[in-house]
């Protein structure tokens, strides 16, 4: 539990806020994460944090009302504790206008709105802001008077992101550019359709037909119920879509049923992994994210398990052995559609439940391999041919950046998603999106996804060294934008920027700071302020931006404080991270952060680096300390002042038996102590250990204090 809900967010307004949790959470705090012994103190811990509201056991509220009141009755709660969140949740309320006759201000509004002109419209410009064209070779804006076809597994379909909304209606991208048109296009998905046979008994996978589909058997059967459309999602991870009625494949804890519209659910139950043998056959493996989990005892793998073929989970050795037979290439088929076509529209991406939603990371940064070989396929048969990218995050386009004459990257972007691409790629808008991510050009440019040290580690634009495939901020236009000098004004910057294209335009003016020197280590580029400039062919306006001298400052771990430093700052504006057009200089006097002063209480958090260090929690009420996950694990802070002599080590221990060593200089410097520790048998009990200090731990020096593995330390003091 984290006191900084009550202590922290509370303070940034002066009205009540209400706290709730994630769903499910308040059980996890004693189910999977076994973090309290029971519900009741669980649900008190949570509540003194902060929280007034409780989202568990689905709509039942029996559970948490007897965990609350057990609390009350063994004194885990005060009853001002449980008065506390029933003032947030009333203010709320009240607010909302529940209590009011006809629900106040908000009563009115109802259902009607979700699909109103004003939202629709509201969608659609959301849509076509937000994309970003990432290349263009003089192939785009796209001429209506043109023929095109669209191809692609997104070329016909939206998909609704994690925690998204239903939709209203869809229009596709085919849809959009065909409205555009006026005319009907060629389309594709351009994905396989296969029958898989089993080569024990010679019968195939069978789906069933109408919308409730039927559970996978195997039959005789050699018609459409035996074909399945295979979606490619990267990572060897595939969807199977019946061609009998157009549903997925899903798992029901029980049988595999064509019955699915979309991927869904939480452990995503349509995900298969198609496992080639030596042999030349397949095994089907059933890869929902439930079997990754430490509760997961089935088998994977699919064979029939009752008497008319039923398809169940079976293991290994008893897996069926399958023949896969194309019956309809999907490159194949698109290469068809585009060809003789003046524009081939390739609109590739992800599947958002499976590739980048809670609780499951991508394992690597690329688009999946057959939608990398489609377009490849496509540019060969149509080199006129452009790339729409639609995900949620940076990918490594690899060879088809430099390949394909035209990209343009958005999001899962909602209902209005193909009017919107048909409008930026026809040039009735004009791309003004920019990208709030950095986009690697591999997974070797960055480290391990479990390492969120972005400072140690050289990560997102604010510290990357390496060349990015694209930038933080960027993003291009049908149209060019000049920009004159950075001049200070009382409130920030301004620049001003020029129209120089044929066309009207938006440019996203960004402003970038740099701090020359610092006692800490500073960002290459930190982005402070931007604005969104409409300007027409050949018209100047002047950007302002803010920019105060608090904007200035950094977190300075040897005080806990926000400090300004004195020195020098670049103030630069551009286009984007890597395209700067103006800057200028401004001198600040601010503060010299002094000498680390550790004869007072430190905590060990404020380190300046370390080695083999995690955060982890002091208590279960608040606080975080240091662990060490290995022998040698090493915390430094830098610059200290031990003036004429410190002559005592005096560290708050727990957990594992072990030593801590003092060093000055480096990790293996001078030894000036050692303090041996017993260990304690919670790793949240704590216990003084002092140690002496040899004679000449004095000067101006950088402290390092060496732990062994599973020693943790929440403060110290070297006096």
């Amino acid at each position: 539990m984290d006191p900084a809900l009550n202590e922290t967010v509370r303070t940034w307004t002066s009205r009540d806020l209400l706290n709730v949790t994630d769903a499910f959470a308040p059980g996890n705090l004693t189910g999977s994460q076994k973090y309290y012994g029971t519900q009741a103190e669980a649900d008190a811990a949570a509540l003194k944090a902060g929280i007034d509201s409780f989202t568990d056991n689905d709509t039942d509220p029996g559970p948490t009302t007897a965990a609350i009141k057990s609390a009350l009755s063994s004194g885990l709660l005060k009853s001002s504790d449980v008065d506390s969140a029933v003032r947030h949740i009333l203010s709320i309320r009240v607010r909302l206008g529940e209590f009011d006759p006809g629900g106040g201000r908000y009563g009115s509004i109802d259902a009607s709105v979700i699909d109103s002109p004003a939202h629709r419209k509201l969608a659609r410009t959301a849509a076509t802001e937000a994309a970003v064209l990432l290349k263009n070779d003089s192939a785009l804006p796209l001429k209506k008077s043109s023929s095109a076809a669209v191809v692609g597994p997104l070329a016909d379909t939206l998909y609704t992101d994690w925690y998204s909304g239903t939709l209203p209606y869809a229009v596709t991208p085919k849809d959009g550019i065909a409205a555009k048109l006026g005319t009907p296009v060629a389309s594709s998905e351009g994905v396989d359709r296969i029958t898989l046979k089993d080569t024990a008994t010679g019968k195939y996978v069978t789906a069933g037909t109408g919308e409730a589909g039927a559970a996978l058997k195997e039959t005789t059967d050699a018609g459409v119920r035996t074909q399945f459309d295979v979606f490619d999602w990267g990572s060897g991870i595939v969807t199977l879509r019946s061609a009998a009625n157009g549903r997925y494949v899903g798992y029901n804890w029980s049988d595999f049923v064509n019955d699915q519209i979309q991927p869904n659910g939480w452990f995503v139950q349509q995900q298969f992994e198609l496992e080639r043998q030596a042999d030349g056959t397949y095994l089907l493996r059933y890869a929902g994210y439930e079997t990754g989990e430490s509760w997961w005892s089935n088998p994977v793998y699919l064979g029939p398990t009752g008497a008319d073929g039923t398809l169940g989970l079976v293991a290994k050795d008893r897996a069926a052995h399958y023949t896969m037979d194309v019956v309809r290439s999907g490159v194949d088929e698109a290469v068809a559609a585009v060809k003789g076509e003046d524009t081939a529209v390739v609109v590739v991406g992800s599947m958002p439940a499976i590739n980048g939603r809670e609780a499951h990371d991508r394992t690597d940064m690329g688009l999946a391999p057959s939608q990398e070989a489609l377009v490849k396929a496509v540019h060969r048969a149509n080199p006129r041919a452009v790339v729409v990218v639609e995900n949620s995050y940076p990918t490594a386009l690899g060879a088809l950046q430099k390949e394909v004459p035209a990209l343009l990257w958005t999001t899962h972007a909602g209902q209005e998603t193909g009017n919107a691409l048909a409008d930026l790629l026809y040039g009735d808008a004009n791309p003004a999106g920019h990208l709030s991510q950095t986009w690697y050009r591999s997974a070797s440019d960055l480290p391990s996804i479990l390492d969120y040290d972005i400072i140690k580690s050289d990560r997102t634009y604010q510290y990357f060294k390496g060349r990015p495939l694209y930038p933080f901020g960027y993003g291009l236009s049908y149209t060019t934008f000049r920009y004159g000098g950075l001049k200070r004004v009382s409130d920030g910057y301004e620049v001003a920027v020029t129209n120089t294209g044929p066309r009207a335009g938006d440019e996203v003016v960004q402003v970038y700071v740099h701090q020359r020197t610092s006692r800490d280590k500073q960002p290459l580029k930190r982005l402070k302020a931007y604005a969104r400039v409409s300007l027409k062919p050949g018209e100047t306006k002047t950007v302002r931006l803010k920019l105060g001298t608090s904007d200035l400052a950094h977190w300075d771990v040897t005080r806990s404080k926000w400090v300004v430093e004195t020195g020098t700052y670049d103030v630069m504006a551009g286009a984007s991270s890597s395209d700067i057009r103006a800057r200028t200089s401004l001198k600040v006097q601010g503060e010299t952060i002094p000498p680390r002063d550790l004869g007072k209480a430190t905590r060990a958090e404020n380190f300046d680096d370390y080695r083999a260090i995690s955060l982890v929690d002091e208590s279960k009420a608040r606080g975080t300390a240091v662990a060490a996950t290995a022998d040698g694990a090493w915390l430094k802070f830098a610059d200290t002042e031990l003036g004429s002599g410190a002559a005592r080590l005096t560290a708050q221990l727990a957990g594992a038996s072990g030593t801590l060593v003092v060093r000055l200089g480096s990790p293996d410097g001078r030894l000036v102590g050692t303090a041996r520790f017993g260990g304690t048998s919670s790793p949240y009990t704590y216990g003084a250990v002092t140690a002496p200090l040899t004679a000449g731990s004095k000067g101006r020096t950088d402290v390092y204090l060496v732990l062994s593995k599973g020693l943790r330390l929440s403060a110290f003091s070297l006096r």
